[in-house]
């Protein structure tokens, strides 16, 4: 009974397994799985090891790393670099907040959370829908998201009288719309409201899902023809595959993982202003896929933990110099990955693990046939 049970075991971890790995992930044997259990455990940990403002501060690094998720996905799989990813992730937010202030209650706030997520998502999919079927490629695809985002920036930043407002909720111009509700589960009048410890676990818990998700995504039959895309449109069409629609459908989900920060970045500070709109921020998300490697989203996420961690270091160290030193940092950092890592950090750290392993493996093999060979 016990050997089955252990049989029964090893099929499920296998099947499992073989759905998460695949050639378009970075990360396929037990040894990462180990040590990618060790790193979500301390994460899980980390609350109970520090005080509470640095958990909040953690909270909206995780809150960010859905950002850089969505531009990995679409930049270094499908090939799309956008600069206006921020574009959905502020519309949900500010989606998130108009509703959820107009609807204060438990079952507001998560009519709230599923209402802002569909706009991110349905302004992705119409911005692509014109794009890629009206023929938009390459370089003017990331000038037209970027003049996007600039817009909405423009817009949101001149709404600032009273007049500006739906409903109970004032956009609030520059100054920004205050009185977001934190993200909150339950109906009727009265939830759980999801705060410090409580609103890191959920951000950790829906970002674990969500790399897991990807991973199986992009290891699936979809993901081989989004790499075919990026690696050759042309060719990709001769085979028979709707170029327009993979892209289309690529960057609506993109738009929906940016949605989702924006619905926690908005509830993280219960606060939203027309900066997420702005070019420094639709700079970052670029910075850190870049950094940590367009086709790891691992790596993704650990350079935007990382970069922010930083900045938020400097800027609280220093004070205003603080800040400027980082964008200085940040600008360095970037312009240092292009020229020596162009692949990324995880990438090219990988690429070294299987020379090294390749190495070993061959000098193996040169002792093994020297022992066995006749003097």
């Amino acid at each position: 009974m016990t050997d089955r049970l252990d049989a029964g075991t090893v099929s499920v971890v296998g099947r499992l397994r073989s759905r998460l790995e695949g050639p378009n992930t970075i990360g396929n044997s037990t040894t990462f799985w180990v040590g990618f259990a060790v790193a979500v455990a301390a994460l899980a940990a980390y609350p109970l090891a520090t005080d509470p403002y640095t958990v909040i501060q953690s909270s909206r690094y995780l809150a960010l790393s859905f950002l850089a998720l969505s531009l990995c996905f679409i930049w270094g799989y499908a090939g799309v670099l956008s600069f206006g990813q921020v574009a959905f992730f502020g519309v949900a937010a500010y989606a998130f907040g108009v509703i959820g202030i107009n609807l204060s209650s438990a079952t507001g706030v998560v009519v709230a959370t599923v209402g802002a997520v569909i706009a991110g998502t349905l302004s992705a999919a119409l911005l692509g829908y014109f794009m890629f079927y009206g023929g938009v490629r390459d370089t003017y695809v990331t000038i037209m998201t970027l003049v996007v985002a600039l817009v909405l920036n423009t817009f949101m930043a001149q709404t600032a009288g009273s007049e500006w407002a739906v409903g109970e909720a004032q956009l609030g111009g520059f100054n920004g719309m205050t009185g977001v509700p934190s993200l909150t589960l339950g109906l009727g009048e009265s939830g759980l409201v999801l705060e410090g410890t409580g609103f890191y676990y959920a951000l950790l818990f829906t970002l674990l899902a969500t790399y897991l998700g990807l991973r199986v995504l992009l290891n699936s039959s979809f993901g081989m023809t989004m790499v075919a895309v990026r690696e050759d449109e042309a060719r990709t069409a001769t085979f028979g595959y709707n170029v327009p629609f993979v892209k289309l459908v690529v960057f609506t989900i993109g738009g929906a993982l940016a949605a989702v920060g924006g619905v926690f970045y908005a509830s993280w500070g219960n606060y939203i202003d027309p900066s997420v709109f702005g070019i420094a921020f639709a700079a970052l998300p670029v910075v850190w896929v870049s950094v940590g490697g367009r086709e790891s989203l691992l790596g993704a996420i650990g350079a935007t933990l990382a970069i922010e961690r930083m900045r938020t270091g400097l800027s609280s160290g220093i004070g205003p110099i603080g800040s400027e030193w980082a964008l200085v940092i940040v600008g360095g950092l970037l312009l240092g990955v292009i020229l020596y890592l162009p692949a990324g950090a995880v990438p090219t750290l990988d690429g070294l693990a299987d020379e090294l392993r390749a190495r070993r493996t061959e000098r193996s093999q040169s002792t093994t046939a020297a022992e066995e060979s006749p003097e």
